[in-house]
């Protein structure tokens, strides 16, 4: 870690230099990465969810855990680690959580006011941007030692500076998913290229079904179809200067995944923006829709006995020079303040998270996302968390998600009002690009 690591190295997880030397290549590589196996506003929203105001009062026996993990099937599993790490360790985690949206819009100014001990958050450059501001700790010494993190973990981890700041936890894939009973009933298969997929969208439209189920009220699920397209029109590289503002938003490349994007438009689940996720996954969930572009969590508003009729695809190929070898695999974990007020027990608690005991635990009660840890048991991992594992140990490269490969303030300000006004209005794509790149060079720039 002797040099700053470049954004694609970052959020990608791409080959060390020492690994290549050693002749391994990207694709082995990656799948060594999972193994087999306003300022008070937040704290006092904190302190209303029960988590105070950031004060450890218990002294060194206390820390306390800001969580965005607030859907049911997380919060559960979250718990369940966080006990086990007081029973082995003898110290308090007092969990402050809130909605996970919330948690995401005000991150800024709740690190800038008075942030508990450990909070959690993503990988990559989201992690780096708060990192670099000095609003997270450096955690080098708890990566001292840890077993079972590969090294694209690390990387993912790995400010600017060369220290960690981040601690993996679980990561899953972005893809579209299906419940098998309704395709095996309808005989569809899954389509390999763009053509393909309008095909079986119009086939599902004539057997009653809403091809694919769409929810944008929060802002940030149309963000992983701006992506998917942008990944299978321009290209990961692309994609990646993009989202750090390498390249121009008005662009033929970036009109041509709107007008791609229109054209699917009509394949999509209606009034998207009063819609939120969990409501369009229960659409799938019911069988009233035929697929849903999401994260493997969709899983999580599936009752547990339909979860074993969950799969998933790759979005199709839409050129055959770039193929589908791109994806997006988010990984979620914790950081810890800059200047915790147990410094000593956030570490404690950081290290925990790191091992397979924690993420045993988790997986145990969430088996809608796999572990980072290499050492993460996997023989209780179901077909679908055991097909994620394939599907991004053999990926050619990893994004990470847009919100979250990009500057905070041009994802929550430009890209999602962005994106839900070409929703509502998606015929005037070259006033929205014109739009986000006057908006991109004001916020790059400053």
């Amino acid at each position: 870690m002797s040099r700053p690591r470049t954004e694609s190295e970052y959020l990608a997880g791409l080959v060390p230099p020492s690994v290549a030397a050693a002749g391994i290549s990207r694709r082995g590589f990656l799948k060594g990465t999972l193994g087999t196996g306003a300022a008070l506003s937040l704290s006092s929203l904190l302190a209303a969810c029960g988590g105070g105001d950031g004060d450890s009062g218990g002294g060194s026996k206390e820390v306390t855990f800001g969580s965005n993990q607030s859907d049911e099937v997380p919060k559960k599993a979250y718990a369940e680690m966080t006990a086990a790490f007081q029973k082995s360790s003898g110290l308090t985690v007092k969990t402050n959580t809130v909605e996970h949206e919330t948690f995401q819009e005000n991150i800024n100014n709740y690190l800038q006011g008075n942030p508990d001990d450990v909070f959690t958050w993503f990988a990559g450059y989201r992690m780096r941007f708060f990192a670099a501001q000095g609003l997270a700790g450096d955690i080098s010494d708890v990566w001292s030692g840890m077993s079972g993190m590969s090294e694209a973990m690390k990387a993912a981890s790995t400010g600017e500076d060369g220290k960690q700041y981040f601690v993996p936890l679980t990561t899953y894939p972005w893809g579209l998913f299906y419940r098998k009973s309704v395709w095996q009933e309808k005989g569809y298969e899954e389509p390999k290229t763009l053509d393909e997929l309008v095909a079986l969208a119009k086939q599902m439209q004539g057997d009653g079904l809403i091809p694919i189920a769409f929810a944008d009220k929060d802002g940030w699920p149309a963000m992983g179809t701006f992506d998917q397209l942008d990944l299978r029109i321009n290209g990961f590289q692309f994609h990646i200067d993009l989202m750090a503002g390498k390249q121009a938003w008005d662009s033929p490349q970036v009109k041509k995944v709107f007008d791609t994007w229109r054209e699917l438009l009509p394949y999509h689940q209606e009034d998207a923006l009063g819609r939120e996720w969990q409501e369009a996954a229960r659409a799938l969930q019911k069988k009233e829709a035929g697929m849903y572009l999401l994260g493997m969590f969709v899983g999580e508003q599936f009752p547990e006995k339909d979860r074993d009729d969950l799969d998933f695809f790759a979005f199709p190929e839409i050129d055959p020079a770039i193929g589908t070898g791109a994806i997006e695999a988010p990984i979620d974990g914790v950081m810890m303040r800059a200047d915790p007020k147990n410094e000593e027990g956030a570490k404690q608690f950081l290290k925990f998270t790191g091992t397979a005991e924690a993420e045993n635990v988790l997986l145990k009660a969430n088996n809608t996302v796999i572990g980072s840890s290499t050492e993460a048991d996997a023989s209780n991992y179901t077909a679908l968390q055991q097909k994620a594992v394939e599907f991004i140990g053999s990926a050619e490269s990893i994004a990470q998600f847009l919100d979250r490969d990009t500057r905070p303030d041009f994802a929550s300000t430009v890209m999602i009002p962005g994106l839900q006004t070409f929703i509502k209005k998606p015929d005037d794509v070259d006033g929205l690009t014109k739009s986000l790149e006057s908006q991109k060079k004001s916020i790059f720039t400053s």
